[in-house]
C-alpha cells in the first residue's frame, strides 16, 4: 500500500511508529510520552488561535 497519496497526518503517524518500532521502545513509555507531546501541542495551538484572534 502506498503512502504517497495518504494526508500528512497519516505519513507522520507511520513515520513515528517505524521509529517507535525500530527503536524498540515500550508500549507505555511511547504512550506516555504521547501524552505529553498532545498536551504540548494542544496548548501551542490554543495560543495561536489566541493570538490570531486578537
Amino acid at each position: 500500500m502506498s503512502l504517497d497519496n495518504a494526508p500528512p497526518e497519516i505519513k507522520l503517524a507511520v513515520d513515528l511508529i517505524q521509529l517507535l518500532e525500530e527503536n524498540q521502545v515500550e508500549d507505555e513509555v511511547v504512550l506516555k510520552a504521547l501524552e505529553i507531546v498532545k498536551t504540548d501541542y494542544q496548548k501551542k495551538l490554543a495560543n495561536r488561535t489566541k493570538i490570531n484572534q486578537s
